[in-house]
């Protein structure tokens, strides 16, 4: 390394720096203790060896001793997301209080901490229950799936089915940071992007899966199908973003099954049980029960062969 180049890198270090220094945001100051991206996400696949036992590793020690394999695992879990719970509640409260608060989880932030990992623990048994159920709509649903297991090692619909509804309690119990970090994961690995404050009922099935998106405040019934680039979106009049009361984005009921590329916008937009809304269409306003949506076949023009020069 030239003393040109040396003296380049300690320029932006300098930079740099200051940049760190000067932007709160930067949480490089001593006391400002963010949650962790990799303890999160590796919380995240520990808890996903529990709920699908034998599928991702330690296929022995889940046959062999099912309650030591779930017991030793469930206190390692239990002790990551305790960690990054009251982490996220205390970085809360530092950036409300920055002059008194210094990150760092005090006795208060580590009380919710345990009241939240006390009952999101106390939801895994009914969690596992559901996922059984979107695993068999998956199998169900799919012709081309061979078998249910294959479903739980292969169907990316299934594993940001499965992010989504741990992110979801969480997001329930008004974790910060946390509930968005896990689903921001799948959409990463999947191309799926669920909100963790959607209302998704069971036996919940994503069909290829890529593009589709469900906003903040959709409701899903049971037994709803989705296949890929599915919008359930929001509409942004003035003022509605701003109002936390106001549901955004659609309501589906029961037994709906929509088609590829169709965009569903608006809270004010409901979906009746048993409708079938068809690929490519565009909804902002209600659809009666036990409908079919479809879109008129669009003209095609067919020209002569091309001739070769």
């Amino acid at each position: 390394m030239n003393q040109n180049t040396k003296t380049t890198i300690e320029k932006v270090v300098e930079e740099i720096s200051e940049n760190y220094d000067n932007e709160p945001l930067f949480s490089t100051k001593a006391g400002k203790n963010m949650p962790e991206w990799k303890e999160i996400i590796d919380a995240l696949k520990e808890l996903r060896l529990v709920m699908f036992p034998g599928y991702f590793g330690e296929q022995d020690a889940t046959r062999c001793l099912p309650k030591y394999f779930v017991g030793d695992r469930l206190l390692t879990i239990y002790h990551m997301f305790f960690e990054q719970i009251a982490c996220a509640f205390a970085y809360e409260e530092s950036e409300v209080h920055a002059s008194e608060i210094t990150g760092i989880p005090d006795e208060d932030n580590q009380r919710k901490a345990e009241r939240v990992c006390s009952e999101f623990f106390e939801q895994l048994p009914r969690i596992q229950k559901l996922l059984l159920k979107d695993v068999q709509a998956g199998y169900d649903g799919d012709p081309a799936a061979q078998s249910k297991e294959e479903v739980i090692f292969s169907y990316p619909g299934l594993f940001a089915i499965f992010v989504y509804r741990i992110a979801h309690e969480l997001y329930i119990r008004q974790v910060p940071f946390i509930p968005r970090i896990m689903t921001e994961y799948a959409h990463a690995k999947t191309g799926i992007d669920i909100n963790s404050g959607a209302q998704i009922g069971e036996s919940f099935f994503i069909d290829h899966g890529t593009g589709i998106v469900i906003g903040e405040t959709t409701i899903i019934g049971d037994n709803v199908k989705l296949y890929q680039g599915a919008t359930l979106g929001a509409l942004s009049p003035a003022g509605m973003a701003t109002n936390p009361n106001v549901r955004r984005h659609p309501k589906v009921g029961n037994n709906v099954v929509i088609y590829a590329n169709s965009t569903l916008l608006g809270g004010a937009t409901e979906i009746g049980d048993n409708v079938i809304v068809g690929g490519n269409a565009f909804l902002t306003s209600s659809v009666e029960p036990d409908t079919i949506v479809s879109v008129k076949t669009p003209e095609l023009t067919f020209r002569g062969k091309r001739h070769k020069e």
